[in-house]
């Protein structure tokens, strides 16, 4: 007798693809209602982007350029070249150690030796994105890569108080920086697949918020050791963020997407039936739909990088993750560039980063009225309005500082609503099944560009074209990939790439 092939009817696919949009929305209602202890869940995930801020941003007072004095007034003014003084004519303004540049002798090196540290966190980045992140989309989960980033990051920030000098710092910053590279992207696929569709853009706030008090927690932690060594900086704010990793794996929950496209309903429906606070009235309901999703099979060890390789099956995916990382790269250069510049504005580096850091504040307001909004309009807007504001900084003497830090500070918000946008806007565009690897794809694409930033910004302390121009050319450049992108206002998450398909009518 002979096996008879199975054959999929029309009457078959009907019924699948009924069964998926049934499944969607009995996730959806399970979502639907967010309370508190969703609520607390969201600010507990977002609470990583506090630490993360800190880690991306510190160098701005660790590896700072020190001002002097001269010790012998006899021999050296204000204004000598200090490479051509001898040593004993000028001194340091407070201890050695306060900078990796006074206490590794760097005030003479090239910008490439001042530029590695940072240059190697970023790498870090870069690396970290390709290594790490597709582990959430696969066999570890949104959480655990999470709580595991976390974890390790702050170790390596711990262990720079032992650097003997700029290389082995260098390769402490670079361990930061693979360690840090997939907690963003681990937090915002994990807030936005906790909720339903009409609260991921409050919960996208609650996560910028957290960033932004990190990074304006920042100048103050460097303002109260401003007298001693640069290595308590990262004493300070690596041995709070050990403590938030072991509170995190304790109490955060998984994703309950996550869990469904693992085949595990179970935990799913446990979940979602919490989440929504009426187990007894719809648990079975959501049983139900959980279990006529489509079986999705387990990643054995050597699928774990499976994600990657499914985004190359359909060449539409590749396409959008392609303009996606340009645009990616324009708005990041900025975002992280900025604020790294401002020892090139010839104002106090405490006051500076304050106000850049109060720019986010305003800036989370518009971007949840924005939530109403395209996205893409949205993005091009501010984007472009960036760009100008950067080349206007560049253009602005120094004579006029407040017009000078006035105008960077638009730029900066402007470029900071577009982030907020662009990173909503990524996570609508794919489906859960690829959705954390498209994400850090996409957000590594800004690292990239960041690696040659510190480069460009020692270059910019001789002309800012090479800085702030430079900026602003690349972000408005970016904005021309939008032209091929969708527009996913109000449209409810996808868990395949069929499903995502389907939604947004692309022909296979």
């Amino acid at each position: 007798m002979e096996d008879s092939v199975p054959v999929l009817t029309t009457s078959d696919s009907v019924e699948q693809e009924n069964n998926i949009q049934y499944s969607e929305e009995m996730v959806e209602n399970g979502l639907r209602r967010f309370g508190w202890s969703g609520m607390i869940q969201c600010i507990l995930v977002s609470i990583a982007m506090y630490f993360d801020a800190q880690q991306s941003f510190i160098a701005i007072y660790s590896d700072e350029y020190p001002t002097w004095h001269c010790a012998d007034p006899t021999t050296c003014t204000s204004h000598s070249d200090l490479c051509k003084l001898p040593k004993s004519s000028w001194a340091w303004d407070g201890p050695s150690s306060k900078t990796i540049v006074s206490q590794f002798g760097l005030e003479c090196a090239s910008s490439f030796i001042t530029g590695l540290p940072q240059s190697s966190f970023f790498l870090g980045c870069l690396l970290g994105s390709f290594v790490l992140t597709t582990l959430a989309d696969t066999s570890l989960g949104r959480k655990n890569l999470l709580v595991l980033s976390c974890f390790f990051m702050s170790l390596a920030s711990a262990t720079t108080v032992f650097s003997t000098n700029v290389w082995t710092y260098s390769c402490f910053k670079f361990l930061i920086g693979f360690w840090r590279s997939s907690i963003a992207t681990c937090v915002l696929v994990l807030l936005t697949e906790k909720v339903s569709t009409e609260w991921r853009f409050t919960v996208g706030i609650v996560e910028y918020f957290c960033f932004n008090l990190g990074y304006m927690t920042l100048p103050g932690i460097a303002y109260l050791n401003r007298n001693s060594s640069w290595k308590f900086l990262y004493v300070w704010t690596s041995v709070p963020a050990v403590c938030y990793s072991v509170i995190a794996y304790l109490f955060v929950s998984e994703s309950p997407r996550w869990l469904l496209m693992q085949g595990r309903e179970q935990e799913a429906m446990a979940m979602l039936t919490g989440i929504s606070d009426s187990a007894v009235e719809n648990g079975s309901n959501l049983t139900a739909g959980l279990l006529r999703v489509p079986a999705v099979k387990r990643k054995s060890i050597l699928e774990l990088y499976s994600s990657i390789v499914e985004l190359f099956e359909r060449s539409w995916v590749g396409k959008r993750v392609v303009a996606l990382m340009v645009l990616g790269f324009g708005i990041g250069m900025v975002y992280f560039a900025m604020p790294l510049a401002v020892g090139n504005l010839g104002f106090d580096i405490y006051w500076v980063v304050v106000f850049n850091a109060f720019m986010e504040i305003p800036s989370c307001v518009v971007t949840y009225f924005l939530g109403n909004c395209r996205r893409k309009p949205s993005i091009l807007a501010f984007s472009v309005a960036s760009g100008i504001c950067c080349i206007l900084c560049a253009v602005v003497s120094y004579e006029i500082k407040v017009a000078k830090v006035g105008i960077s500070l638009v730029a900066f918000f402007c470029d900071v609503t577009a982030y907020n946008v662009f990173l909503i806007y990524v996570i609508e565009v794919f489906p859960t099944s690829v959705r954390n690897t498209t994400t850090s794809l996409v957000r590594q694409a800004a690292v990239f560009g960041n690696i040659f930033s510190p480069f460009l910004i020692s270059a910019g302390r001789k002309n800012e074209i090479f800085s702030y121009g430079v900026f602003g050319v690349v972000i408005m450049s970016s904005c021309l990939t939008l032209v091929c992108l969708p527009e996913t206002k109000g449209i409810a998450l996808s868990d395949t790439i069929d499903q995502q398909e389907k939604k947004d009518n692309i022909s296979a």
